[in-house]
């Protein structure tokens, strides 16, 4: 038994803990508390398991599922982003990378190889499975959002164009994923809780 890789694969597990810690904008279902970046990842393995056969192309799910598993990991230092803030969203590549550097830099250098390449791979979403993987990303917090009456697009006065803007790559990975995900924009719309 390798100890020494051992004593890294437990230091990277025990400091990933530390994503429950990071609350998102996005609320639950229910509208009772934000969810966390360790929750909203959960959530997306499930999507990915039971929407895969939705994806434009075939995916290897189980890459799909690593990559999901992986891509909020850097949220640990570089904090969650609102996707509809401009001004936090200009620092992000910079921010997350220095965190990626720092926390995949934990695990042996194998693994350290492998995770940060699946987090390069869906920022980049340059390949079937990283579309579809970035498709449920931006699926999951407008499907919390709709179902939990538009609350934090209230709050924080999200027009519709903006999400529509923001969220159209869905249709690279999923098409079937982003007319669905209109519907519910559209119909937010029209019941007032986002101004167009």
């Amino acid at each position: 038994m390798d100890l020494k890789r051992l004593s890294r694969q437990i230091e990277f597990l025990v400091e990933i803990d530390r994503l429950k810690t990071i609350v998102r904008r996005t609320l639950l279902v229910d509208g009772s508390r934000q969810e966390d970046s360790a929750e909203h990842s959960w959530h997306l393995a499930l999507l990915a398991m039971v929407l895969a056969e939705h994806s434009n192309s075939p995916v290897d799910l189980f890459r799909v599922l690593k990559m999901i598993l992986v891509h909020d990991i850097v949220e640990i230092d570089a904090g969650d982003t609102y996707c509809y803030d401009e001004e936090a969203n200009r620092g992000k590549a910079e921010r997350e990378k220095k965190a990626a550097d720092r926390i995949f830099g934990l695990l042996p250098e194998d693994q350290e190889i492998e995770f940060r390449s699946l987090w390069e791979e869906f920022e980049s979403r340059q390949t079937e499975d990283a579309l579809f993987a970035a498709a449920l990303d931006r699926l999951q917090p407008i499907l919390n959002a709709f179902r939990s009456g538009g609350i934090t697009w209230q709050k924080h006065g999200i027009r519709g164009e903006q999400i529509f803007r923001k969220n159209s790559h869905m249709g690279d990975g999923s098409q079937v994923l982003w007319d669905y995900a209109q519907g519910m924009i559209k119909d937010a719309i029209a019941k007032g809780w986002i101004a167009q």
